[in-house]
């Protein structure tokens, strides 16, 4: 039987609470920056960006992403120190989190125009402020540089 969903917000806000913190602010934006495809999604270069870490200790003080060579991918990524559901999944199996297989498939049967040389670690440590400040801009760059149309988000 299927377990309930977790309520991250109410458990995260019922945390603070219990410690006497102020309530955690949730980021909120009037507008969202999406946009639509200017071209098919058959001519897009697609970029992975993750919150595992390649290796090594998760980064602090880290200013923007980090960016690594596709070719370099790890079998493993680490994501022992990240905050993540860890009793109904695991990150084991490296697909269910970082799907490079099934999107050099999706190239290869011309779904998708390409992978992007490089894929980008973002840290889930840091205040939204510096989330925009510095992660978002440097994330931004790094995709521009490479003619990146559309970014696989998946945060852990």
């Amino acid at each position: 039987m299927p377990s309930e969903p977790i309520k991250y917000i109410d458990r995260t806000r019922a945390f603070y609470a219990a410690q006497d913190f102020r309530p955690y602010n949730y980021a909120h934006h009037d507008s969202t920056p999406f946009h639509r495809l200017r071209k098919p999604l058959a001519e897009c270069r697609v970029a992975i960006v993750l919150t595992a870490v390649t290796n090594g200790d998760i980064p602090k003080n880290l200013r923007g992403a980090e960016s690594h060579a596709i070719a370099d991918v790890p079998e493993k990524f680490r994501t022992d120190e990240l905050s993540w559901d860890k009793v109904t999944t695991h990150t084991d199996d490296r697909q269910s989190f970082f799907p490079l297989e099934v999107l050099q498939s999706l190239e290869s049967e011309r779904m998708i125009g390409s992978l992007a040389p490089r894929y980008h670690f973002v840290p889930t440590e840091y205040s939204q402020r510096n989330t925009r400040e510095n992660d978002a801009p440097a994330l931004v760059d790094a995709c521009i540089e490479d003619e990146v149309d559309i970014a696989l988000l998946i945060p852990l």
